[in-house]
């Protein structure tokens, strides 16, 4: 593991809600994070979809830790601001976000973010996420 992944990993557990939502990280690279959920029915809403809150969360987590790739070490960073487009009912047996850095700047970092509802082998992309992150000293 190289030090980007460690630094994300390490904030990543600090984080009480992804415990909650049984998400992981399962990829770190310069710029893009992937993080992973599996379907619970604890976290699905009235009508058997997983929730947008937890959906907005995933994608939200893997945004941040995508710009913190790209981030001063001596930063750590927060959301400034968030779009989500839910295109479809969130249906599926695992839930993947990917976020991205579009522009690293020294004070904000622009990201989008998807998320992907896998059932089996296929899946679909049921949102997606522009997100304005903000580093801040730590």
């Amino acid at each position: 593991m190289n030090e980007i992944e460690e630094r994300i990993t390490a904030s990543f557990r600090l984080q009480g809600l992804m415990e909650t939502l049984a998400a992981e990280v399962i990829s770190v690279s310069h710029g893009e994070v992937h993080i992973a959920m599996p379907f619970s029915k604890r976290l699905s809403q009235q009508h058997g979809y997983l929730h947008a809150g937890a959906i907005a969360s995933i994608v939200d987590s893997a945004c941040g830790y995508a710009a913190l790739t790209m981030a001063p070490l001596d930063c750590e960073v927060v959301t400034a601001e968030f779009k989500i487009n839910l295109m479809r009912p969130a249906i599926g047996e695992r839930f993947i976000a990917v976020g991205k850095v579009h522009n690293a700047g020294k004070l904000l970092t622009i990201c989008t973010g998807e998320v992907r509802a896998f059932t089996g082998s296929s899946h679909k992309v049921i949102a997606i996420m522009q997100a304005t992150i903000a580093n801040i000293r730590s």
